[in-house]
């Protein structure tokens, strides 16, 4: 029988599909057999693409194990990796390579780069986001802070000073980082504060 030739992006995207498969045949220290040639056709009559676990040391001899299953079963050699060989035989009557799972519909709403993106939330919601609100929004948002820029700032330690803490314990000004030990409880470097 003669030995099938495949292209290499056919190559490829059989060793892709070969990717998650297991090994259904595995070949010991003997070799090749007539059994294990007929494991390996049965297999490949079921399943088209198939991985085989070969024994030995040699890699020479696993490369002349595949050249010989490819010419005695007309199939081709699709990747020999370390003890892993991965062959194909395409179904009489089947399409030549096994067609990739065509891509999935997109389910994901489309919007156009010029429309407003509206957060999940809202669009749950069933609200959606124009140009005019939006620029609307902006405006008043601006609005607003050139109101509160208008007005006469306030004193903050005057504001600070008026209210206490809801938890009742007095703050201290300044940070903890920035004092040198002691100068928290009073104590300076001459002594105790009087």
């Amino acid at each position: 029988m003669a030995k099938l030739d495949i292209t290499s992006r056919e190559r490829s995207a059989l060793r892709a599909a070969a990717h998650p498969l297991r090994p259904v045949v595995l070949i010991g220290d003997r070799g090749l057999s007539d059994s294990v040639l007929k494991e390996i056709d049965r297999s490949l009559t079921a399943h088209q693409l198939i991985k085989i676990r070969a024994g030995g040391e040699d890699r020479e001899a696993r490369d002349a194990m595949l050249e010989a299953i490819c010419d005695a079963l007309s199939c081709a050699p699709v990747h020999h990796l370390g003890k892993t060989l991965i062959l194909y035989r395409p179904e009489p009557g089947a399409q030549a390579v096994p067609a990739q799972a065509a891509p999935e519909p997109a389910t994901r709403a489309q919007r156009k780069p010029s429309q407003p993106h509206t957060p999940k939330k809202q669009a749950a919601a069933g609200q959606t986001r124009t140009r005019s609100a939006e620029k609307a929004e902006r405006a008043a948002r601006k609005a607003g802070r050139a109101d509160t820029a208008a007005a006469p700032p306030k004193a903050r330690r005057a504001s600070a000073a008026a209210q206490a803490p809801s938890h009742g314990i007095p703050r201290r000004p300044g940070s903890a980082l920035s004092l040198r030990a002691g100068a928290r409880r009073g104590l300076s470097r001459s002594g105790p504060k009087r």
